[in-house]
Parts: C-alpha cells; sequence; structure tokens
C-alpha cells in the first residue's frame, strides 16, 4: 500500500495494475473469480480489490490503527475505561452521543443508497463493510462526536486550555476520517458529510445533556423507554435489496446503548448516587493512580470479554434451537428474527455488566 496522495480523492495507495493482476492469475492457471469470495449484492459493490504493495509502513500502520477507532475493538475499550477511570457523567454524555449519531448515520446510508467508491480505481484494505453504502461516513461521525463530547465535558471540569482540547478533538477526527479515504471505504465528500452532521448534531444536544442525564438517572420510565425504544427501532430498521451488515451494526450500538442506560439508572437507584459524583482527589502518587487505572481496565475488560461471549453462545443456540435451524447456517443468522435479538441481547448484557456488574467488583477488590 503505497500512499502517493489523494490522486482522484479517493485513495492514497497505489495499486498494481489491474491488467498486470490478471496476467499473474493467468500465469498462475488460478481464475480471477476464485481469488475473491463473491455475494449477491449490486454491480458497483463487486469487483476484485486491486493488488497493492506495502511501501510506506508509517502511513500505513498509523491510518490502519485511525481506522479501528471507528470500530468495537475502540468503543468496547474506551467508552467503560472512562466510565471506570475517567468520569462516570463524562461517560454517560458519551455514549448518549455516540449511540444518538450512529443511529442517525447509518440509517442515512440506507435511504441515500449512495455507493462506497468503486475498486477499482480505490484499493480497498477492509472487507466486512465492503455491502454496506458509503454516505455518510459513520467512523467521521463517531469520531467528531466523542472527541467534541469529551472535550465539552471535560474542559471545565478539568481545567485544561480549550485550545488545545479543541485541537486534540480535531487531530483525532481527521485521522480517522483520513484512515477511512486511505483504506478506500469512503470519498472525500462522505467523511466531510459525516463530520458535519456530526458536529451539528453534538451543538444541537448539547443544551439537552443535563436533562437527559436527569431523566435517564432519576425516571422510573426509563428502564422501560431505553429498552423497548431502541429494541422497536432495531426490527423497523429500513429494508434493503440484499443483506449488509448494517442493520447488525445499528442493532450493536442500540443494544449497547440501551444495556449502559439502564445500568446507568440501576447504579442511581440502587447501588450508588450517581447524581453526587466529582472528581476523586488524592495523595496517591501519578505512578499509583495509573496502575490502579491499568488493573481496573484488565479486570472490567476480561469480564466484559467473557460476558460477551457466554451471551452471544446462549442467545445464538437459543434462537437457532427456537427456530430450528443450524447456527453454523449463515444465510439463517443473517434474518431478521434471529439477528436482531441476537446482537441485541448480547451487547446490551455487556454494556450493562460494564455500567454496574465491573464497578461492583472494582470495589470489592479494592481497586475504587
Amino acid at each position: 500500500m503505497v500512499p502517493i496522495g489523494f490522486g482522484s480523492g479517493l485513495i492514497l495507495i497505489e495499486p498494481v495494475g489491474l491488467a498486470h493482476f490478471v496476467k499473474v492469475m493467468a500465469s498462475t492457471n488460478v481464475p480471477p473469480s476464485h481469488t475473491h469470495r463473491r455475494t449477491a449484492m449490486p454491480e458497483h459493490f463487486k469487483g476484485p480489490s486491486s493488488p497493492y504493495i506495502v511501501k510506506n509502513y508509517f502511513y500505513y500502520y498509523l491510518f490502519r490503527i485511525s481506522a479501528a477507532m471507528g470500530q468495537e475493538v475502540f468503543y468496547i475499550t474506551f467508552l467503560p475505561f472512562t466510565y471506570w477511570s475517567v468520569n462516570p457523567c463524562v461517560a454517560r454524555k458519551l455514549i448518549i452521543m455516540w449511540s444518538m449519531v450512529m443511529y442517525i448515520g447509518q440509517v442515512s446510508k440506507d435511504l441515500l443508497k449512495w455507493p462506497r467508491p468503486g475498486s477499482p480505481p480505490v484499493v480497498r484494505l477492509e472487507e466486512r463493510t465492503t455491502a454496506e453504502y458509503g454516505m455518510p461516513s459513520t467512523h467521521a461521525m463517531a469520531a467528531s462526536a466523542i472527541s467534541f463530547t469529551f472535550v465539552a465535558m471535560t474542559v471545565d471540569q478539568y481545567k485544561y486550555p480549550l485550545e488545545l482540547g479543541l485541537m486534540g478533538a480535531f487531530l483525532f477526527s481527521t485521522l480517522v476520517c483520513l484512515s477511512r479515504i486511505y483504506t478506500g471505504m469512503h470519498t472525500v465528500l462522505d467523511v466531510i458529510v459525516g463530520s458535519l452532521i456530526s458536529v451539528l448534531l453534538t451543538a444541537l444536544a448539547y443544551p439537552t445533556w443535563d436533562l437527559i442525564d436527569h431523566l435517564i438517572l432519576t425516571s422510573p420510565l426509563c428502564p422501560v423507554f431505553c429498552f423497548t425504544v431502541p429494541l422497536f427501532l432495531c426490527y423497523n430498521y429500513p429494508k434493503v435489496d440484499y443483506y449488509s451488515p448494517t442493520r447488525a451494526d445499528t442493532t450493536t450500538v442500540l443494544g449497547a446503548g440501551a444495556g449502559a442506560t439502564i445500568g446507568f439508572w440501576m447504579n442511581n437507584h440502587y447501588v450508588s448516587d450517581a447524581l453526587t459524583e466529582a472528581p476523586a482527589y488524592s495523595t496517591v502518587s501519578v505512578t499509583g493512580k495509573m496502575l490502579l487505572m491499568v488493573a481496573k481496565f484488565l479486570v472490567g475488560i476480561g469480564v466484559l470479554l467473557v460476558t460477551r461471549q457466554i451471551i452471544k453462545n446462549l442467545a445464538l443456540k437459543s434462537l437457532c434451537s427456537w427456530y430450528k435451524v443450524s447456527i453454523n447456517d449463515l444465510k439463517a443468522l443473517q434474518q431478521v428474527e434471529i439477528e436482531v435479538p441476537y446482537k441485541f441481547i448480547t451487547y446490551s448484557s455487556v454494556a450493562l455488566n460494564a455500567t454496574v456488574l465491573v464497578p461492583l467488583l472494582h470495589n470489592m477488590l479494592g481497586l475504587s
């Protein structure tokens, strides 16, 4: 993968010529159609990605890591870490904004139906999301919402320069946006529109954060509302002409948001008084605080990974047994009656444990 500039505005990679690719395939007696998995999808999603050669590993790893900042591995680590070790109030706002912008972005994709950049001319470095539409970039939306919400919530509380926070948020968002262009998954317009939508939604939601947070913590209707509304949205997700992972990803996000908000409510009513939270100041050394944060993170992530695996297996086996289908039948697992409850139950359980069980475990182990 060679970063050589944006070229036509779509890629940062130099592909090996398509004619050369066909010649190589012919010389090895391997039909080109056998080198890539084909799926039933529109023509503008089809076609093999151009082969590529990595010549600048700095850009390659920089943008591959940046792209991961908008994927599950980031959400399942950063958001819980913020809740456990930074400030639960900040984490609540982040999860609310993340759930909102991701749902709006995912639905917008399947309503607008703008295709991703074609390959060729671009080189796609990711395979899983190639079946999704491209406009707007939900990576750009999530990165912008999370980074700028984080700055807005922490700048006064932790007393750092606003300019420094905005620069950090802008740098983080820019790296994620550029990574989506570099990996061939989005056009420049996709990431610009995604970022602008996210910034607009964040600005509009900012005045309501305290009110929403208060309702989540205190309203007796919160658990019912936060469970039924996201589940209803998942089951009534816009239909597309072919299968794509968009609905599954949306269900994952809404399930996690539902589990987390129910956990916030449970903490406030039955575990601790979340309304009286304040930053903890102590005489513990910086090294001690860092080690404590690492210990809390490792314990918490271990619980979440075990929860995810156990609930995922139980949910899948139960649903497949109920509908009398094989757990290895990929087509059956993609049906709404299995995919939505399986994803929703799994990730709502993960989020519920992250916000209720893990803090209790931290307290039992003396890590609070």
